[in-house]
């Protein structure tokens, strides 16, 4: 899906709804395990997310383009603690780690207590010839489906 010489204007529609809510997700797991959300770390997600970057080594060169002052030992520290949240996978190449596991997915209960077990491939099915049904989606794909954060009042 990314190149290493895309340039974030030249995603298709797709592609940049994919990075936004990976970054958001990437953002969450930070907060949630205690950590801050910085400029640098940000800078260091953003160019994981819209390069293909086999080593740390590219990841400093893409971030030196775009912002001198982030520092090596910075980088370095940034990825072992996206590593440690288990947002990226260093095994083959720098690259976000798939939002679901393999527990993903989705329990229904029926009203006589039994439970239906569907894994996110079979709940978006689902969804999309549910949507499809009831006159929501006219031809369009489904290409993530959130829940929705509720204000407290």
């Amino acid at each position: 899906m990314r190149s290493t010489t895309k340039k974030t204007e030249q995603f298709t529609e797709a592609e940049k709804f994919w990075i936004r809510m990976q970054k958001e997700h990437i953002l969450q797991k930070l907060k949630n395990e205690g950590y801050r959300v910085t400029k640098p770390r940000i800078a260091v997600i953003d160019i994981i997310l819209e390069r293909d970057c086999g080593s740390c080594k590219e990841i400093i060169y893409w971030i030196s383009k775009m912002n001198k002052s982030i520092g090596t030992a910075t980088i370095y520290r940034t990825l072992n603690m996206l590593e440690e949240i288990g947002a990226i996978n260093r095994r083959s190449s720098y690259q976000v780690s798939a939002v679901e596991n393999e527990n993903s997915g989705i329990i229904v209960l029926l009203e006589n207590g039994e439970e239906i077990h569907l894994d996110t491939e079979e709940w978006n099915k689902v969804m999309q010839k549910g949507m499809e049904t009831c006159g929501y989606l006219k031809g369009e794909k489904i290409l993530f489906i959130r829940k929705k954060q509720m204000n407290s009042v």
